[in-house]
């Protein structure tokens, strides 16, 4: 049986459906009391009063109503977590897990509406955190360094005279972000970091589909239909995304032409 933490309320981004899911975990164990969440588009004016509300934005933020107070980020977590796990709090609270922990939340919060983005991210209340160079870059390095990995090891699946290679994969990903900079950024202007952070989601998405073929043992056919496949949903996320972000077909079109020279100059080379 779970500890509830009374007169505190958790406000979430209803859009995102990462807090929402969270949340809602918090509330259907008890952790929370029925009403202890707050969606940040439809926060009273009282609660409104005791935030940072740019801050809120960027760190989910739990309101202590019994002395007026709010903590944000992954210490309202911890809070919530360790009222019912104090020794589970206790260890992650130790450094340097709680300096990674930190580092984490913050790459993930802002990147939440690059990982899954909302058609309502542009109302005038909506909760999108800013615009975080640092952890955007981050992000943009990790999905790049964890496809090349994955893809370094299917390779030779599809080609039998390859061996795997993580620099010449992770070339490939660098290659795909330089194309898209060089024949998007001025097009996308504002919307470029934005865009980029959507395309690596994609990357991602692509990526995580590939894993379960590494412990397969089929011939090259079968991974070479797997891969089209894999492809495939990739193409239709991208334009569903573009699609939700308004950018029109271009991006989706630089990005299939990438793809499609990429494969064809492969083809080229391993085919002999």
């Amino acid at each position: 049986m779970m500890k509830t933490l009374k007169n505190h309320t958790l406000i979430y981004d209803k859009d995102c459906p990462m807090c929402a899911v969270y949340s809602s975990a918090f509330i259907g164990s008890g952790m929370l009391d029925k009403n202890g969440r707050e969606a940040f588009c439809e926060i009273s004016l009282e609660d409104k009063n005791l935030l940072d509300y740019n801050k809120a934005r960027n760190e989910i933020a739990l309101i202590n109503h019994q002395e007026n107070k709010v903590i944000y980020g992954l210490d309202s977590l911890l809070l919530i977590i360790g009222n019912s796990f104090p020794l589970l709090v206790k260890i992650a609270k130790i450094q340097p897990l709680y300096w990674f922990f930190q580092k984490l939340y913050k790459l993930v919060s802002f990147n939440r509406k690059q990982i899954i983005p909302s058609v309502k991210d542009t109302e005038k209340d909506a909760c999108v955190p800013d615009f975080n160079l640092k952890y955007r870059l981050l992000y943009i390095g990790f999905v790049a360094v964890l496809s090349a990995f994955v893809l370094s090891e299917f390779s030779p699946k599809l080609w039998q005279n390859l061996t795997p290679n993580f620099y010449r994969e992770l070339s490939v990903c660098l290659a795909q972000i330089f194309w898209q900079t060089l024949f998007l950024k001025s097009f996308l202007k504002d919307n470029f970091w934005n865009y980029l952070g959507n395309m690596m989601t994609v990357s991602l998405l692509g990526t995580l589909l590939l894993i379960p073929a590494l412990f397969l043992n089929f011939n090259a056919l079968f991974f070479g239909v797997y891969f089209f496949a894999v492809v495939s949903v990739m193409f239709f996320e991208h334009f569903r995304r573009c699609k939700i972000l308004k950018l029109g077909f271009l991006p989706t079109f630089s990005w299939l032409i990438f793809r499609l020279t990429l494969a064809l100059l492969i083809f080229a080379i391993y085919s002999k």
